[in-house]
């Protein structure tokens, strides 16, 4: 009986603490708690509800994607009235690139809130992006839209949202030396291939090739990551050329 009495009462521990830490991140207090802790769940969880669906982050990520490109287009559209589509599109993108969401959720620190099997050093970069993109679809579902609006805009527009600063900011380095090599003329190419370290996770490395010569090397946990790191430092290396040959 007392076992039984120390779970109930570590649960109500945790669940009490979880709920503090989602008030103090949302600004507001928390309706429907369910659909925050599925919103914090991973797959790993194998946690499904009744009826058998799945309950985990990836369905409210979907939906917390949606209302921030809604919210954020909104903002745009009011904020430039300038702007054509393809500007207006272009900004959109930069605010909802899955780097700024990976460096949102790691600010607010949401992994330390999920529920996993799995442990989290080994996640990669992006859980820190979906569990944000998650949140947001929690908040639509258990406030509406207006809460959503005001969340996003306190979290993501205020602290974040820079005009200039967005004009100027690199989506891809991969897109952006492909576009200069293709506008230049010059031929280049990506050599990947996997790395035989000895890191406990798989990692590739690449080698740029820009005319005969290579400009840079990288390594990462998959090709796409390592590409872009790789054309990264080519930019930066390359980086006076390349601005002068764009001009």
């Amino acid at each position: 009986m007392t076992s039984l009495k120390n779970i109930f009462n570590n649960r109500a521990e945790r669940d009490d603490k979880f709920y503090r830490r989602l008030k103090k991140i949302l600004g507001f207090k928390p309706g429907d708690i369910s659909i925050y802790e599925e919103a914090f769940t991973h797959r790993s969880m194998n946690e499904k509800n009744s009826e058998g669906t799945p309950q985990n982050y990836e369905r409210l990520e979907f939906l917390g994607d949606a209302m921030l490109g809604s919210v954020i287009a909104a903002h745009l559209f009011k904020k430039v009235p300038g702007g054509n589509e393809g500007y207006l599109t272009k900004m959109r993108s930069k605010v909802v690139s899955r780097e700024h969401l990976n460096e949102l959720g790691r600010d607010l620190n949401l992994i330390n809130l999920v529920k996993t099997s799995i442990p989290t050093k080994q996640f990669g970069e992006n859980i820190h992006g979906n569990v944000f993109e998650a949140l947001v679809g929690a908040i639509y579902l258990d406030k509406g839209y207006k809460f959503c609006e005001k969340f996003i805009h306190r979290r993501v527009i205020k602290p974040y949202v820079d005009i200039q600063k967005l004009e100027g900011k690199i989506i891809s380095y991969k897109s952006l030396f492909i576009e200069w090599c293709q506008k230049n003329k010059k031929t280049f190419k990506f050599n990947v291939y996997e790395d035989t370290g000895n890191d406990p996770l798989k990692h590739f490395a690449v080698k740029l090739q820009l005319e005969q010569n290579t400009v840079a090397k990288a390594r990462a946990t998959s090709k796409k990551k390592a590409e872009e790191r790789a054309a990264k430092r080519a930019y930066y290396k390359l980086q006076k050329e390349m601005q002068v040959q764009s001009t």
